[in-house]
């Protein structure tokens, strides 16, 4: 979950910096985006918004499609979970792919296409953690999160001692992207794809493991 938190923090970098100034997980952040665009008549502004929300939408419903009827275990994430973060990390790498192509700089139709894809991914990886129950948690907003912990404080046992190296992951994948957009802006579009193909495999592990032992069970 820090792993995809760091990909998220990383992705929006480049949408917020790199793209149209809106958010490609945070939604809130982006309907106020979208009101004050209307309310200043910046036309630019709402369509960014508008391709913002339509992404993570259909991500969420795609997301939900994938992994419907399935219900996370206590231990490991489920196969339809991996399958949708899989097909997370192909979407970035075509458009990490892309942008590396135009330089960083993309034209302007090419920016509301990457807009709104960055927003299917989010979205398709927002409808992976809840379907993974309690093995997972919110990755691409963190406000909740925030509020739990400042009211409960830091819980005994590992997951509290993991929220706040959530927060750190998501500034440093944030600032990792951010640094790259200024001093190397062609590769900036690849830390969220390196990030979320490190927790597809520490994800994937557990099961990777189940595997080994069952086939040496079955040929021993």
């Amino acid at each position: 979950m820090t792993l995809l938190v760091a990909a998220s923090g990383a992705l929006e970098s480049v949408s917020f910096l790199g793209l149209e100034r809106v958010f490609a997980g945070v939604m809130t952040s982006n309907l106020a985006l979208l009101g004050m665009a209307v309310g200043r008549g910046k036309a630019v502004g709402v369509t960014a918004a508008v391709l913002a929300l339509a992404g993570f939408g259909l991500g969420v419903l795609a997301g939900a499609w994938c992994t419907r009827g399935n219900a996370g275990a206590a231990t490991h994430w489920p196969r339809s979970v991996l399958f949708v973060l899989a097909a997370e990390a192909v979407l970035l790498g075509v458009g990490a792919l892309v942008w590396g192509l135009t330089g960083g700089v993309p034209g302007e139709t090419t920016r509301y296409v990457m807009q709104f894809g960055a927003g299917l991914a989010m979205g398709a990886q927002s409808a992976a953690m809840v379907t993974a129950g309690h093995t997972a948690a919110p990755t691409t907003y963190l406000t909740g999160t925030l509020a739990t912990y400042l009211v409960k404080g830091v819980h005994s046992g590992r997951q509290g001692v993991w929220v706040p190296l959530r927060f750190a992951g998501l500034v440093a994948g944030a600032a990792v992207s951010a640094a790259l957009l200024k001093e190397a802006r062609a590769w900036a579009a690849l830390p969220p794809v390196a990030l979320t193909l490190c927790a597809l495999a520490v994800a994937g592990a557990p099961r990777a493991a189940r595997t080994r032992r069952y086939r040496s069970v079955s040929r021993s």
